[in-house]
């Protein structure tokens, strides 16, 4: 063989050495793009709103009790830079931060909201790009520790410290109403009101008088059971109604008597934040027995009576509506002006007046359609037709309208409910309405109870005793997590998201209370004003509605008090991304993850997270 051809064979073999070579380096870095692809796609992110201000301190790291993961937590912080080792504080003047009344948004936003209709009080909440992506600050000094003393209920019905609410302008405003007195680092209430200045103790019993009720008893042998109290100052009415066994909505705007609703909830009592104005209340129909507005500055004739007939469609056959204002009583020109037309307003709406006396008017609501059958035709207010859903409460506007009963419910002549207590656990009429069982209910009040004992069994190490009042379930169902904790000194705001809103009447008709919301929102409340929330799949719903998981964290967060719990119960994936935001909430004060027993509810695999929130240092920076 010539040398030449020799030398080029050679050549030709280490060309192909080479082009195996490369073929195979190609093939490794086109695997490795692969599996990179895959793992990061296969890894939950950060979905975060425009005005993102996650910043990138290091982490403090613990807290993860019957856990050994730190290292796994702490490998993905480093490997994942979406995760925020921590959130930054808001400015201290966020304090009391309600994101969807901040008033100040109105003008921001340049809306126009009509104030003689109360618009600006109602929601308004920012868009994404101007959330607060920050954690709000207690105020300096708050007690809440056991090293701080704090004041539980029953004994914060009547005081609370004035360092975790520090506003004394109430007191001085209605100092000769007693709603409240500074004493030293505290506030007292002594359950005075605008109308009942002597206590509401004594008011309830005279309008148990006015009723004739057996015993002087406003509950009527468990037949008043759910109360709204409108335009309620500092809820004491709903404090004294608690021994009553009634339960009161308590209902104040954030106005000119601002903070009145956050004195209500650190005292223990169930209220929330809300305004007649020109959208429904978030209740389904004859959600209550008795209507109560004393002293409530409300206009009940504006827009053909809409407001009156907001609560018609509130009340329960046979409903009472209680009126302790001077247009009840006064004998003035104006005041004569404004009663009369009230009476004959009420009177064409079919309502009668039971009892009036000294400075209250109670009528009753009728027990069935037969008197609206009977009026003239034409008159007003109009009956609402019959493609009005009355129970269809979210971002619906009022309808001056009556909504008469049902076809059934006309022969029946009533609600059909049993008296409190046993209404509780009794399967109430409406469940066929939403197309539930008698044996569903039951069933899902059983493994309530069995879900509810297991955690209490998993935090029996770790909670004091009576530290638990507020408590909130933020997808109520049926109502069973509630009713529960029946044998709890405790009162639950059960939360229907939207979707499943119907449900919200048999949380009603079980003598509870709840409310309406969509979490992709802010909730009505002021910070810190819940000891413990429970999120039932709340985190998968609005996952599915495309709203971000980090946002509702940083809601539980502002509405859950320092040394607070939360109890999250959703698929593994949710709470594996959960997790990794427990160090940056400082939710670490105490933690445990389980994995509970499969049951009749369980729509797949679920995991249990239980959080602790910590009282922040005083020193914390804010942003």
């Amino acid at each position: 063989m010539s040398p030449s051809r020799e030398m080029k064979q050679k050549s030709e073999k280490i060309n192909s050495s080479k082009l195996v070579t490369y073929v195979l380096l190609g093939l490794i870095g086109l695997l490795g793009l692969v599996c990179l692809y895959y793992g990061s796609y296969s890894t939950p992110g950060l979905r975060r709103s425009d005005d993102d201000s996650f910043d990138g301190s290091d982490p403090v790291l613990g807290g993860f009790a019957r856990n050994n993961d730190f290292d796994d937590l702490f490998e993905d912080q480093e490997l994942n830079p979406e995760v925020p080792k921590s959130i930054p504080i808001c400015d201290m003047k966020y304090s009391e931060l309600i994101p969807c009344l901040d008033r100040s948004l109105i003008y921001q936003l340049k809306l126009k909201p009509n104030l003689t209709l109360m618009e600006h009080y109602e929601r308004h909440c920012p868009p994404p790009e101007r959330r607060y992506n920050c954690l709000v600050p207690p105020p300096k000094g708050y007690k809440v520790s056991a090293l701080q003393i704090p004041i539980r209920w029953p004994a914060s019905r009547d005081e609370v410290w004035k360092a975790n609410i520090p506003h004394t302008h109430l007191a001085e405003e209605k100092s000769d109403q007693h709603w409240m007195v500074v004493n030293g680092e505290k506030i007292n209430f002594p359950g005075g009101g605008t109308h009942f200045h002597y206590g509401a103790d004594k008011y309830i019993v005279s309008l148990s008088k006015m009723l004739k009720f057996p015993g002087d008893k406003l509950h009527n042998g468990g037949n008043i059971r759910n109360v709204l109290d409108v335009g309620c100052g500092v809820a004491s009415f709903g404090a004294y109604l608690l021994s009553h066994d009634i339960i009161a909505m308590s209902l104040a705007p954030n106005d000119v008597h601002e903070n009145q609703i956050q004195f209500a909830l650190e005292r223990g009592i169930p209220s929330t934040l809300g305004v007649l104005g020109t959208k429904r209340l978030p209740y389904p129909s004859r959600s209550f027995e008795l209507a109560h507005c004393s002293r409530c500055r409300i206009d009940w004739l504006q827009r053909d009576g809409i407001l009156l007939l907001e609560l018609d469609r509130l009340l329960r056959p046979g409903g009472y509506f209680v009126y302790s204002s001077p247009e009840a009583y006064a004998h003035d020109p104006e005041n004569r002006r404004i009663w009369n037309a009230m009476y004959d307003l009420l009177r064409r709406m079919c309502w009668r007046v039971v009892s009036k006396k000294d400075q209250t008017v109670i009528w009753a609501k009728p027990l069935s359609n037969s008197c609206y059958l009977k009026r003239e035709p034409g008159s007003r207010p109009p009956l609402c037709g019959s493609d009005d859903d009355p129970d269809v409460t979210w971002n619906v506007l009022m309808k001056a309208c009556i909504s008469p009963y049902s076809a059934k419910m006309h022969q029946e002549k009533g609600s059909g409910l049993v008296p409190w207590p046993m209404r509780l656990t009794a399967a109430p009429p409406r469940l066929a309405e939403i197309g539930v069982s008698p044996e569903e209910f039951r069933r899902d009040s059983n493994i309530w109870l069995s879900r509810v004992t297991e955690y209490w069994k998993q935090m029996k190490s770790i909670v004091q005793k009576n530290s638990f009042r507020n408590v909130m379930d933020m997808n109520s169902n049926l109502g069973g997590f509630a009713c529960a904790l029946k044998d709890k000194d405790v009162w639950v705001m059960n939360v229907a998201p939207v979707r499943m809103s119907a449900r919200l009447k048999i949380i009603y008709d079980r003598g509870l209370i709840g409310t309406v919301h969509d979490w992709c929102e802010a909730f009505s409340t002021y910070p810190r004003t819940y000891d413990l929330l429970h999120a039932w799949k709340v985190f998968s719903e609005i996952e599915e509605l495309g709203c971000g998981i980090e946002d509702l964290l940083i809601e539980i967060d502002r509405m859950l008090r320092p040394d607070g719990f939360v109890i999250i119960r959703d698929k593994p994936s949710i709470i594996n991304y959960i997790r990794k935001f427990v160090t940056a909430l400082r939710w670490d004060g105490w933690l445990l993850e389980v994995e509970p027993r499969i049951d009749a509810l369980s729509s797949g695999e679920e995991r249990v997270l239980i959080a602790r929130k910590k009282l922040w240092d005083d020193g914390v920076s804010a942003i």
